[in-house]
């Protein structure tokens, strides 16, 4: 018998636990608790069933009965559903028990101040009766709701692990992730402690919960003793730098970091628990953003013709999107990769649907001169932002060829048609790959760089800007640890002690064009990234963002070309600030104009052999710093080498 009852519990539970119950159903059963609150009183006020006057007793409960019944379709206190219900609901009842008490209360003030009588004093509860019957309505309606939701959290609601959690912040942002997470319907969460910076909140309580400081939290004997298992930082405007530390410290003791975003991006205004958001490794990575002058950018490029290269990849795409922000003429977008153009095309199309007209959208590739010339000659463009390239450094290692058509001569095309064409500024993307280079796309971007340096004029102003690795972007490690993880693992690092710099899109593009309203001919700009990031410390940090466990890291050599460090000037360079502290002009040597022409002349003879080693031996020819390493063509740096 038992077990046929667990079974049919259990069977609608099943079928009913998303269900709401019927607005109407509640308000019947308020009207209920109404009749029960009524008759409670009355037995209290007449001390027996047989002293009452039942025609004066029914007649009380109509009138009362009446009044509470509207009270109840004013305020709509039987709306809200029950299993969410809070204090605004709370509110409703108590005005709904308030409202019906001051309006008897004021029908019996009148009925004892006039005659004659308006409705005979046995027919309304006297004023005791009144505060008695709607305070212990009140109560009954509260605990109903308190009750339903009770049963629905313990038999209805689908049951999971409790998770510990500490709250980081105990101001308004605290409270309210506090309240999201007692009403989150899909996990049940325990708030073990709040923690906060500030001094004069540490030892008070919050909902009964204590209040303590980080140290007294954030170690391993706390977090073991109540089994902590999450962190929430619920301090949206926490400073970049404090929230890394914090997240840090929380993911060596093994906790699952979230963080409350910023009021402006809740949905509608108001926050749910599901808004919580996962730390991402970005935000450990990032930087304290670096305030440019975008006074600067606004003169520099409002309404002028502009032309973006390998508009539809990372860096590409973003200054598309900033320099929309800037009123130009005309935003010329040109890359070679139709798909991803065509989604540039609609993202833009449908964000920026009063400047339809601002833009023009072209599929052409930098290393095809009559096209590009086509290009200038329909739009005759006043700036370029040239960031079409091959950058992946395995690919291009292995197609030197393709390497040099396109980052060299398609460069070379782009600056002699600037030159031709009147551009008044030219920047191009390059790359901290450039400086020293030990791989062939280093070794061509260099080959960009001292070419369009030396063909710098007074009319057309040639700029580079060298930074290192763009969180995000196409082919980076994040991206592919993000896959790796998805599958189960492992992670793969070519290196141990393998470092790069990193920089986000956003940040790098607003430099880019910082660059070209700052740039006066034949500069080369770097940018101070802060410290280099150890790429395996990457990797661990995302196993313990993602909560996952025995997921392994596995070292698999370097690539042919790869680098441990990468450097970001060249040990013959040096530096002179500009008016950013964080944007530096490098000194570069100069090359003479006759002795690049003639040496990119003869690597263009060479490229139609496709012989990559004879390409390879010229590009080291131009550029004497290139020494490969870990690569076939490391042989063409032996003393005794020829091309």
């Amino acid at each position: 018998m038992n077990k046929l009852v667990k079974k049919l519990m259990f069977s609608i539970v099943r079928r009913y636990r998303h269900s709401t119950v019927s607005q109407w159903a509640i308000f019947a059963l308020d009207v209920l608790l109404f009749v029960i609150a009524f008759v409670i009183v009355e037995l209290f006020r007449y001390g027996g069933i047989e002293d009452i006057t039942l025609r004066a007793v029914l007649v009380k409960f109509i009138i009362t009965l009446t009044v509470t019944m509207m009270a109840y379709l004013f305020t709509g206190s039987f709306r809200g559903i029950i299993r969410h219900a809070g204090m605004s609901d709370i509110y409703k009842i108590l005005i709904a028990s308030v409202a019906p008490l001051l309006l008897l209360f004021a029908v019996n003030l009148v009925n004892n101040q006039f005659s004659p009588v308006i409705i005979p004093t046995r027919y309304l509860p006297s004023y005791r009766e009144t505060a008695m019957l709607y305070l212990l309505l009140a109560v009954l309606m509260i605990s109903l709701r308190l009750l339903l939701q009770r049963i629905y959290n313990d038999y209805f609601r689908r049951r999971r692990p409790v998770e510990n959690v500490v709250i980081y912040g105990a101001g308004a942002a605290g409270i309210i992730a506090y309240n999201a997470l007692h009403q989150d319907l899909r996990a049940e969460y325990h708030i073990v402690a709040f923690i906060d910076d500030d001094m004069s909140k540490v030892n008070q309580q919050l909902n009964g919960v204590p209040v303590m400081r980080v140290r007294s939290v954030l170690e391993p004997k706390f977090i073991k003793q109540k089994s902590v298992s999450q962190l929430i930082i619920a301090i949206p405007t926490i400073r970049l730098m404090h929230k890394q530390a914090i997240t840090n410290r929380a993911l060596d003791l093994g906790l699952i970091v979230k963080a409350v975003p910023h009021v402006s991006l809740w949905l509608n205004g108001s926050f749910s628990a599901n808004q919580i958001q996962d730390i991402k490794i970005e935000d450990l990575l990032e930087r304290e953003s670096i305030k440019l002058d975008n006074v600067n950018i606004v003169r520099e490029v409002v309404d002028k013709v502009i032309l973006v290269t390998g508009a539809a990849g990372s860096i590409g795409s973003e200054i598309c999107r900033q320099l929309l922000q800037y009123q130009p003429r005309k935003v010329v977008m040109l890359d070679q990769a139709e798909s991803p153009m065509y989604d540039l095309q609609f993202e833009l199309r449908n964000t920026y649907l009063h400047d339809l007209d601002r833009m023009a959208f072209v599929i052409a590739n930098v290393k095809d001169r009559a096209r590009m010339e086509e290009v200038f000659e329909e739009y005759h463009p006043q700036l370029v932002y040239h960031a079409a390239a091959y950058k992946h450094v395995p690919f291009m290692e292995e197609n030197p060829y393709e390497a040099v058509y396109i980052n060299v001569f398609g460069t070379r095309n782009l600056a002699d048609l600037s030159i031709r064409y009147g551009v008044q500024k030219f920047v191009m993307i390059s790359t901290d790959k450039a400086v020293n280079p030990t791989n062939v796309m280093g070794a061509t971007k260099r080959m960009a760089e001292i070419y369009i340096q030396s063909r710098s004029t007074e009319q057309t102003h040639f700029v580079t800007t060298r930074f290192g690795n763009v969180l995000g972007s196409n082919g980076s490690v994040i991206p592919l640890f993000k896959k790796q993880l998805a599958a189960g693992g492992p992670l793969t690092v070519t290196h141990r002690d393998i470092i790069r710099y990193f920089m986000t899109i956003p940040e790098a593009c607003n430099l880019v064009l910082e660059a070209g309203a700052m740039g006066e001919g034949g500069d080369i700009f770097v940018f101070d990234m802060g410290k280099p990031v150890r790429i395996y410390d990457m990797a661990r940090k995302m196993i313990q963002l993602s909560g996952m466990h025995g997921i392994e890291i596995k070292e698999i050599g370097l690539r042919p070309g790869e680098k441990l460090y990468e450097e970001l000037l060249a040990t013959k360079e040096n530096t002179i600030p500009t008016y950013h502290p964080k944007i530096m002009r490098a000194q570069v040597r100069r090359y003479p104009l006759d002795a690049i022409d003639r040496e990119y002349n003869e690597l263009w003879e060479i490229l139609e052999t496709m012989d990559d080693m004879k390409i390879v031996a010229k590009m080291k020819s131009i550029v004497p710093e290139f020494l490969s390493n870990n690569s076939v063509y490391c042989q063409l740096d032996k003393p005794d080498a020829t091309a």
